[in-house]
């Protein structure tokens, strides 16, 4: 029987917005997306949309050598392996589809940035956090539920979803071979409790 794994990626870069986030909240980790694949072809987040411009982000699709992540030689971060459903996996690609088709209509939220930093809640139908977004949608799927509002789930929260770290360390050090990700012999390591 076939098995459905989606993988959700953590980092820190050197960026204004993460070292501020990271000196407010201590987290190791403030930045996450999503990849529907463990080459990381098909990952997806909220974030700038342009390089160099801080204040404007959107919904985009990232890979490691380009955007912020291209201005790194040490970019360190994890890759979580979560086991799902067809039907959750499924779930989850039709609603990246629908951003995908529907990108316009979607930005970054600032507002529920400064509202996460003093814990408090807000709701925006059309932004999104990046943990915001990779919580919605394994929300959504039935995949994990930490009942919180979805602005307040920081990229640090995603490490209580059961998974298997599969990565740990430079993401830079990562091999691509073939548009193929090579983990260097990686053990998997249990991780979460949801």
């Amino acid at each position: 029987m076939q098995k459905y794994y989606l993988y959700v990626l953590l980092t820190r870069t050197n960026t204004m917005i993460s070292k501020l986030i990271h000196n407010f909240t201590n987290d190791q980790y403030t930045h996450a997306a999503i990849s529907l694949d463990k080459d990381l072809n098909r990952m997806y987040s909220f974030g700038r949309k342009y390089t160099k411009n801080p204040f404007l982000g959107r919904f985009r699709r990232e890979t490691l050598d380009t955007g912020v992540y291209k201005f790194h030689k040490n970019l360190p971060g994890l890759i979580m392996e979560i086991e799902v459903t067809k039907q959750q996996y499924e779930h989850v690609e039709s609603m990246i589809h629908h951003f995908i088709k529907n990108k316009h209509l979607y930005k970054y939220n600032y507002p529920g940035l400064i509202y996460g930093l003093f814990n408090k809640e807000t709701h925006y139908e059309h932004r999104f956090l990046c943990s915001e977004f990779v919580y919605y949608l394994l929300n959504e799927s039935n995949i994990v539920d930490f009942n919180l509002p979805r602005n307040l789930i920081r990229p640090q929260s995603l490490l209580e979803i059961k998974g298997t770290v599969i990565y740990e360390g430079n993401l830079k050090e990562l091999e691509l071979e073939n548009n193929h990700y090579i983990l260097n012999g990686m053990q998997p390591v249990q991780f979460g409790n949801v």
